[in-house]
């Protein structure tokens, strides 16, 4: 469900959390193609043979693939300023990878509204803390403070 932030008494959804995501399976072909992406070709994350023998006991996600599937989970978290007509990435204050995603595990994202500010009018940046969850697991992937900006 979303949370839609109204542009006057905003300061009450700091601390609300978000429904969870959909979950979404990292499978080694994702893995794979991240790493042509970024040149980041250590076995752990592509080779399954000498992964077996890490102490992984498989391939991995690389922190980098988790953290980048923030824009992919964004949508469903539906965080937005009423009347939103735009928003931009604003950057990280804090990320940390926690526990390795292994290959074909699900990770879904959840989130809490830490900070909500009116940087100029009709312009708020949105600080989500960020909880990357594996299935399964007790510790998450990751969990990272998120800046947007959305512009009404």
């Amino acid at each position: 469900m979303a949370t839609v932030i109204p542009t006057t008494g905003f300061e009450e959804y700091i601390g609300r959390e978000t429904d969870p995501t959909d979950w979404l399976v990292i499978d080694q072909a994702r893995i794979s193609a991240f790493a042509d992406c970024t040149l980041d070709h250590q076995f752990i994350h592509v080779d399954p043979v000498a992964a077996r023998k890490s102490p992984f006991g498989s391939t991995i996600a690389h922190g980098f693939l988790t953290l980048s599937l923030l824009s992919h989970f964004a949508e469903q978290l539906q965080v937005a300023v009423e009347g939103v007509k735009m928003g931009v990435n604003y950057g990280l204050d804090k990320v940390r990878f926690i526990n390795p995603v292994k290959v074909d595990q699900r990770i879904r994202a959840r989130a809490k509204i830490s900070d909500i500010q009116q940087k100029k009018p009709g312009q708020f940046q949105i600080k989500l803390e960020v909880t990357v969850e594996i299935d399964g697991e007790d510790k998450p992937a990751m969990i990272a403070e998120w800046l947007f900006m959305q512009f009404v």
